[in-house]
């Protein structure tokens, strides 16, 4: 495909994908696409459309998939910044995959390219030699196939987690520095007391509601309250204030969603608890998903993203849930005082990067694991580890297929956002 060809196929792909919500919020995408192209990494993560078009089309390689698993439930976009730490259902913080808005079922191994050509990237944006990018994504796919072994052949009781017990170096300093945040801070920065009372403070991208609108999302609150798979105490149900927010990241141009202030587990101020609802996308991945059995499963978007959360993370966040607003489905989860993203900036020794790649391997391969037969669902019914290693047989040549396909998206991402950006800057970009 030549230059003028490719930028037609990313302009229609994007149109494609985003070309209602365009007319309805185009300053919400000036910000998004000015985002986007910062760098080919910010392209790279705001355009999964323009990844699973490619995975179907000119990239498309059904080696190493049958079909189980073609149909393991997937991150949806397994890019390298989509990690970090959370306080889970058991009270021990662990760093795992986050954001799982995407999440749906499909090829393990799109996980796979899209984390290996993500690594591509950032190795390219420090000036790391094709060696050793190399390197890295064979760290991962090594950590990540002995990691599928071990649960293969202990079951499910094999999972483990990146807990401060079992954590060195980089990932062991993002959890202390998780560990050192307080739920206090976090409230006093996002809420002020009036008359003994705790309220929202006012920000950018924050508002107040009427009364009218504010009825209707603890309506949807009351709704949410029955999605819990836990009941929980009922003191931990008054909601004390709500406000509006705008989308603010990439993924979110345009979107509205709301903050819901509650009283946590005792009248206490100190343990308020924040939650966010937020109406909840198409994943990009399911454009291309045709299994009618899937798209079946869930009652609405919000649905399929907490039940592809519980179905990933071994322990989810107790909060965790969905709801309808003005007839969408929404996702419910807690804003968490505990989160702290891996700061790949801050990263930069080759032995490093290394540990942190089989890290991750492990992380996505326990992510992989847990969604199957053994879990509180039944759309994957099979052992997904065994499943995977099954299929993978040679794995010099699985290591290979993932290096490979990393340096030739890397280069074809790198080359797709100077043509982003050419079409964004130069107004060929409908309603922007």
């Amino acid at each position: 495909m030549g230059t003028q060809g490719r930028a037609a196929h990313i302009l229609d792909v994007l149109v494609t994908e985003f070309g209602e919500s365009i007319k309805r919020d185009p300053a919400a995408f000036q910000r998004k696409f000015r985002k986007m192209a910062a760098s080919p990494f910010a392209f790279y993560r705001g355009s999964a459309s323009v990844f699973y078009a490619d995975l179907t089309g000119a990239y498309a390689d059904d080696s190493f998939l049958d079909a189980r698993t073609s149909r393991v439930w997937i991150h949806g976009d397994l890019h390298a910044e989509n990690f970090g730490t959370y306080m889970n259902a058991s009270g021990v913080l662990v760093f795992n995959v986050n954001d799982f808005d995407e999440a749906y079922v499909g090829p393990y191994t799109w996980d796979l390219k899209r984390f290996a050509a993500s690594v591509a990237l950032i190795g390219y944006g420090k000036a790391l030699s094709d060696e050793a990018i190399t390197v890295m994504v064979t760290e991962f796919g090594s950590a990540y196939l002995a990691e599928l072994t071990g649960i293969a052949h202990g079951g499910d009781d094999a999972i483990g987690s990146l807990t401060l017990d079992t954590t060195s170096g980089v990932l062991h300093r993002v959890l202390q520095t998780a560990r050192l945040s307080t739920r206090v801070a976090m409230l006093d920065i996002e809420t002020t007391i009036d008359d003994y009372e705790r309220r929202f403070a006012f920000m950018e991208g924050r508002s107040e509601v009427d009364p009218g609108r504010r009825a209707t999302v603890v309506a949807a609150f009351e709704e949410y309250l029955t999605s819990l798979p836990v009941p929980s105490n009922p003191v931990e149900h008054h909601v004390k204030d709500v406000a509006l927010r705008k989308g603010v990241g990439i993924g979110s141009a345009g979107l509205p969603s709301y903050n819901l202030l509650l009283e946590g587990r005792s009248q206490a101020l100190e343990n308020d608890v924040i939650l966010y609802m937020k109406q909840a996308q198409v994943p990009a991945v399911a454009r291309h998903i045709t299994d009618a059995r899937v798209a079946g499963y869930f009652l609405h978007q919000g649905h399929r993203t907490a039940e592809s959360q519980r179905a990933l993370q071994a322990y989810a966040d107790p909060w965790l849930g969905y709801t309808t607003l003005d007839g969408v489905g929404q996702l419910v989860a807690e804003v968490s005082p505990y989160s702290a993203d891996l700061d790949w900036d801050e990263v930069n020794e080759p032995e490093e990067l290394r540990s942190i790649m089989r890290d991750l391997g492990r992380a996505v391969a326990r992510m992989h694991s847990v969604a199957d037969d053994e879990s509180s669902h039944d759309l994957v019914d099979f052992s997904t580890e065994e499943s995977i290693m099954e299929m993978v047989g040679d794995t010099a040549g699985f290591i290979e297929m993932l290096t490979s396909f990393a340096h030739a998206y890397g280069a074809q991402a790198r080359g797709d956002h100077q043509t982003f950006v050419d079409l964004f800057r130069n107004g060929r970009i409908p309603g922007l």
